[in-house]
């Protein structure tokens, strides 16, 4: 539910703390530093199966394999401009006055099989990518000749092929000008793109480029984003007497793809123990990680911990942190368990206010969304800054206020409050600030730990 409080009286399961599981009745409430419960959730993922994807399907996934090329790129000498393929002996001591004037030879375009051959005193017209003839030495650009018009210095465009023409070069040409060497960009069995490379549009243009076709990789996770409560409508529909707007949905199914996830979203789930379980067990077959929001404190018509229970593989806890306190994660499905490499789908169950649901977001699911892409940073980066206000904190709580940060002054000022229902604040915030568990205070001008959310 989307405004149920931040607090619960189920304790973790004693499976995740390594210990045999006694009956509820005997478990001792516990509550788990953000650091353990990342730890614990972390440990039951791992990056997915590597595929095999054409190019464009991959894009946006981790190699899962060193690229090397099997030949030279380019792989032959070619021209970068429209010109003249010649030899440079030919253009010695050239000048729009006394011009050095080549035979043409023949035209050679790009993509051309049969190459005429430059021999003394001649010239092949070339276009840019064409293969360099035999015996040229180099390439004079359209501009540094007549254009074959016999009429002084050429503008940027060839003429016509004409029989007989000549070609007169208006100033020297050094050796190698304009030529694009074979292997000059990537040599033949050289490595282009190494293993957990992001292939981006440049990284899949330089694997067609050297002439692959499908690349081996880890996948996007696909996660499927529920939001519940009876309370919610969805955007655009009118907002009666306590409802409210789902807006836990697009945040996180917004933060899931910002991750580097497939994601999807699915509107918001009336409290209904029978709907709930009918959502779920439909979106199972194309979920590689379920997301919700909702339902996972003490509230009376809190369903989704009674559906979740009932897989047998989903554990409820209490953190030492606010926003965030109450958070679940396990597997459900077929076979769900909690281990490591057990069988179901992985599930991480966030609590309804909105804040609360996209810090725990950001905390614990981008790292699992992270690690199933086989990502090397898994975390957001954290830097300290200078706070000119000053802060409190609960006992015992690690608290993470929205703020935005001045990289170039060093400095972290917060947005908002620390309630969390701020919405309007939490758009304005770049970054989370950090109140360690065992300070309540930290006076203006601390320096303080500063997680940043952009980018």
């Amino acid at each position: 539910m989307t405004g149920s409080t931040e607090s619960s009286t189920t304790p973790a399961a004693a499976c995740c703390e390594g210990t045999a599981d006694p009956a509820p009745a005997a478990r001792p409430a516990r509550l788990w530093t953000v650091d353990e419960h990342l730890a614990d959730v972390l440990a039951t993922v791992g990056p997915l199966p590597a595929i095999e994807l054409q190019l464009l399907d991959a894009q946006g996934c981790r190699l899962d394999e060193d690229v090397l090329a099997d030949g030279d790129l380019p792989p032959f000498d070619n021209s970068s401009m429209d010109g003249y393929a010649l030899r440079t002996a030919d253009t010695t001591g050239a000048t729009a006055a006394y011009p050095s004037v080549l035979a043409v030879v023949g035209d050679i375009a790009a993509g051309a099989g049969e190459l005429p051959k430059v021999g003394p005193g001649q010239a092949a017209r070339i276009m840019t990518g064409a293969p360099v003839p035999p015996g040229a030495q180099a390439v004079a650009p359209v501009e540094w000749t007549d254009g074959s018009t016999g009429s002084g210095q050429a503008a940027d465009a060839m003429t016509a092929a004409v029989e007989d023409e000549e070609v007169r070069v208006l100033r020297p040409v050094s050796d190698g000008a304009h030529i694009r060497r074979r292997g000059s960009d990537v040599a033949a069995g050289s490595r282009v793109l190494e293993a957990g490379t992001r292939l981006g549009p440049a990284q899949l243009g330089l694997l067609a480029a050297i002439g692959r076709a499908t690349v081996k990789v880890r996948p996007r996770p696909r996660v499927v984003v529920l939001s519940t409560g009876s309370e919610l409508v969805q955007p655009g529909e009118p907002v009666g007497p306590g409802r409210i707007s789902d807006s836990n949905s697009f945040t996180l199914t917004a933060a899931a793809r910002d991750a580097g996830a497939i994601a999807y979203r699915v509107g918001g789930v009336p409290d209904d123990v029978a709907r709930l379980r009918a959502v779920l067990e439909d979106q199972l077959g194309r979920a590689d990680l379920i997301v919700t929001s909702g339902g996972v404190s003490v509230g009376a018509y809190d369903v989704v911990k009674e559906v979740f229970e009932s897989y047998g593989g989903v554990d409820f806890r209490r953190l030492r942190m606010q926003p965030g306190k109450p958070q679940g994660f396990g597997r459900i499905g077929a076979g769900s368990g909690a281990g490591a490499g057990g069988a179901g789908v992985p599930l991480m169950a966030l609590p309804g206010n909105p804040v609360s649901a996209y810090i725990s977001f950001e905390l614990f699911v981008r790292p699992v969304i992270r690690t199933m892409l086989g990502a090397a940073d898994v975390h957001r980066p954290v830097v300290r800054a200078l706070c000119p206000a000053t802060l409190r904190s609960p006992a015992g709580r690690r608290q993470f206020l929205r703020g935005r940060y001045d990289a170039a002054a060093g400095v972290v000022e917060p947005v908002g409050g620390a309630d969390s229902h701020l919405v309007g604040a939490l758009a304005r915030a770049d970054c989370l600030i950090t109140v360690p568990e065992d300070v309540t205070e930290l006076p203006a001008g601390s320096e303080v730990d500063v997680v940043l959310l952009g980018g």
